[in-house]
């Protein structure tokens, strides 16, 4: 097909790819929940949510692509499609799969040299964080929701290790659906984890709510005040911002 000129962004990763491709231009809608780049917001319409959007607004930019993410947004693209979009939904849940948006972006817009710098830095950046890993490497319980608990998704997990430590949910991590990921506080206080880091979607973390829960004063995170807290937005967005902020800020809580 030929390149599209005018693209909506049901999600904050297309438009930040774009727009490090060099192609903000061509982006013609975007999600309310867009932080990067901060110009987007001051340039582009909103015409999403995360798992609704307007099809009117949507179809009246007069898109010749519109893409989104995950089956979270399975509702919203049966309705595009149903009103003649043509609709490209990824899947994206590992780092490799990230770096492969990326990619597949770059070649969708023409710019498959600029998407193979940008590929070829983040695999740079991750490979010498994994060279300076430490011989003592850290247990850490990433919880993405607090009621019910749910632990890091795959590419949190991943990039918990990346930056030198180990994820104790990192089975479950692999669910692709949140219910998958499911962890109650016995497990949490079996594993012992060395790191407590809380990224709540919309909802501040509250440090007593935690360090109160049932049997959590024994685990070594609590005990040794290893209580930390990530904006969701460098971290749970699989596109380039936990690849760059949201990798940078683990490293940093990891070796403190």
């Amino acid at each position: 097909m030929l390149s599209p000129r005018r693209i909506v962004c049901l999600t904050e990763e297309p438009t930040e790819i774009l727009y490090l491709l060099g192609e903000g231009k061509r982006i013609v809608g975007i999600s309310a929940y867009t932080c990067r780049p901060l110009r987007a917001k001051k340039e582009k319409p909103v015409v999403s949510a995360f798992t609704g959007g307007s099809v009117k607004k949507i179809c009246a930019l007069k898109p010749d692509l519109v893409i989104g993410f995950s089956d979270i947004q399975a509702n919203l693209a049966k309705d595009l499609i149903a009103a003649n979009q043509q609709v490209l939904i990824f899947n994206q849940r590992s780092v490799q799969e990230i770096l492969d948006v990326i990619s597949i972006m770059g070649r969708l817009v023409g710019r498959e040299k600029r998407a193979r710098l940008l590929v070829r830095g983040y695999e740079k950046n991750i490979a010498a964080l994994q060279r300076r890993r430490k011989k003592r490497v850290p247990k850490v319980y990433f919880e993405e929701w607090m009621e019910p608990k749910i632990c890091g998704i795959r590419w949190v997990s991943e990039l918990v290790e990346i930056a030198g430590a180990k994820d104790i949910f990192r089975k479950k991590s692999f669910g692709k659906l949140a219910k998958e990921r499911f962890v109650s506080d016995q497990e949490v206080v079996a594993a012992k984890p060395d790191i407590y880091i809380a990224s709540w979607c919309g909802k501040p973390l509250i440090r007593e709510q935690v360090i109160s829960r049932p049997g959590w004063s024994a685990i070594p995170a609590i005990s040794n005040n290893r209580i930390y807290e990530m904006d969701p937005s460098i971290i749970l967005q699989p596109g380039p911002a936990c690849l760059t902020d949201g990798l940078e800020c683990l490293s940093k809580i990891i070796s403190a």
